[in-house]
This record gives structure tokens, C-alpha cells and sequence, in this order.
């Protein structure tokens, strides 16, 4: 299937300022299920884009500006081509079949940054289990109590909120209910980072986050590798999970990441579009 990614985002201020230099993580990852045939991608006049990989290897545009603007701007035009991906086509290691698992000292060291340090979080409406089962089960079950419980809200600006202040509230937005998912997931010994991108679904039923930018948890399975849980929607990620950046923190995955420059606070909206289309 062919499909069209266009998104535009702007930044509209009371007065003029300066802006840092901005990260833009809007480039989907090429993999065996998903070819990108062109990316175009643009922003304010003047501004000098380098495009790099990070830390975590994405895709950044990193954007730096002169002088001062009521405006920064960027849009971005993507073609790609996508096929078909079972997100259960995969083999669990033999000592990871069963949760809870200890990783191999290898898979422990490698994975160091994303394992959990302190206490696992409890959830009320979800228990961990008592003695070992299943490991894919477990976290599908996991993965749909958080759709099924907590109550989804689109929220464009701001911070993910911290794990307990989401279950306070039960409600959330995608990267509150990524973060609450990997915050789960290290309680029970497993590595988890986060990740945003598309999702490319289409169809009469209707998604959480569709039409925005998402994110969701990605779990590493021994054998499996890196899964990706949508707890927001409630499923395994497959084919139309087009991801654009993993990192450990929400920072890490910021689709856009910068700052203005002013000596007092300056009025500004924030408005952002999107469109999936196939063609």
C-alpha cells in the first residue's frame, strides 16, 4: 500500500523572538515492512538544517535560526510504501517464555538504561502475577487494562505527566500512556523505552490519537526483540506503527524539541495538522 504523510506545525508568538536550535524527529524509520520513497521536509526562510542521528540513531533535523520571527514554522512531506507485518510473527527465547524472567548477563548489561531502579509501580485495576506465566499473554492482558481503564485525551502541549499523577487523574494522552506502560513493564524486570510516530490505519473504526502524532512502549523479549505495545489503543504494534524516534524519555521521542529567547514571557499558540492518506 502507498501512503502520503503530510504535517505541518507552527508556532505563533505576540511579539518577535529568537529561537535555540530545534530538533525535528518527524522521519520514519525505513524497515522490512515500510520503504519511504521521498521526504521533504521545510521550515522558517534562512534557517540552516542539518540533518543528523542521535543518541538512539533517529532521524533529527536539527535547525538552527537567525534573528527574531513571530513565527517558526515546519511541514513535512513524506511517500512511502507499506506492506503487511504480523506483530505476533515472532519466537521467544527459551528463558523468557515465562514472566517473570531474568535477562542474560549480556541482554542485562546492553540494557542497563532501560531497566527499572526502584520499586515496581502498582496498578488497581491490573495485579502481576503471582507465579510465572506466559509472557506475551501477560503483557497483551497488561496492555489492554490500560486501554480499558483509563480514559484517552488529546493533548498537543505540555509534558507527559508522571506515572502516578495519570492514574490520579485516569485519564491521559498517548506519551502518558506510553510512560505509564514502560513505568509498569520495569517493575516487572523488563526493558522498556519510548517511541512516537504515525499511525497509518485505515478504516471505519475509529483511534485513539488518530489524525495526530502518537506514541506508544516499546518492550525488549528476549528472542522477540523490541516489541511495540499501544496501550493507548490497546494492541501490539505492527505495520501501521510508523515510528520516528525511541529514546528513554519523553524528551528522547519530542517530535518537536527548542526553545524562544526573550527577557519576559511571550504569548503563543501552537497549531499542528496531519493528514494520512493512502493513495
Amino acid at each position: 500500500m502507498k501512503v502520503r504523510i503530510a504535517y505541518q506545525t507552527q508556532y505563533a508568538y505576540a511579539e518577535p523572538v529568537s529561537f535555540s536550535t530545534h530538533l525535528f524527529r518527524l522521519f520514519p524509520k525505513a524497515d522490512r515492512s515500510a520503504r519511504v520513497r521521498s521526504i521533504a521536509f521545510q521550515t522558517n526562510p534562512g534557517a540552516l538544517v542539518n540533518m543528523r542521528r542521535d543518541l538512539f540513531d533517529n532521524e533529527v533535523a536539527s535547525c538552527a535560526y537567525t534573528g527574531k520571527s513571530t513565527l517558526l514554522g515546519a511541514q513535512l512531506d513524506i511517500e512511502l510504501e507499506i506492506e503487511p507485518r504480523n506483530a505476533f510473527a515472532f519466537i521467544v527465547a527459551p528463558h523468557a517464555v515465562a514472566l517473570p524472567f531474568a535477562y542474560t548477563a549480556r541482554e542485562a548489561h546492553v540494557l542497563a538504561p532501560y531497566l527499572g531502579a526502584g520499586p515496581a509501580l502498582e496498578l488497581p485495576f491490573w495485579k502481576a502475577p503471582a507465579s510465572p506465566q506466559p509472557t506475551v499473554e501477560t503483557l497483551v492482558a497488561l496492555n489492554e487494562a490500560l486501554h480499558r481503564e483509563l480514559a484517552y485525551e488529546r493533548r498537543d502541549e505540555g509534558a507527559a505527566y508522571a506515572p502516578e499523577e495519570t492514574l490520579r487523574l485516569g485519564r491521559g494522552s498517548c506519551r502518558d500512556f506510553a510512560v505509564l506502560l514502560a513505568e509498569v513493564a520495569r517493575g516487572l524486570g523488563l526493558a522498556a523505552r519510548l517511541a512516537s510516530g504515525y499511525i497509518c490505519e485505515f478504516g471505519d473504526t475509529e483511534k485513539r490519537a488518530e489524525g495526530a502524532l502518537h506514541a506508544w512502549t516499546e518492550l525488549y523479549v528476549p528472542g522477540a526483540g523490541w516489541l511495540g505495545f499501544d496501550p493507548t489503543n490497546g494492541y501490539l504494534c505492527n505495520h501501521n506503527h510508523l515510528t520516528a524516534a525511541v529514546g528513554l524519555t519523553p524528551a528522547d521521542i519530542s517530535p518537536v524539541l527548542g526553545d524562544y529567547f526573550s527577557d519576559h514571557r511571550v504569548p503563543h499558540t501552537m497549531t499542528a495538522s496531519l493528514q494520512v492518506l493512502p493513495q
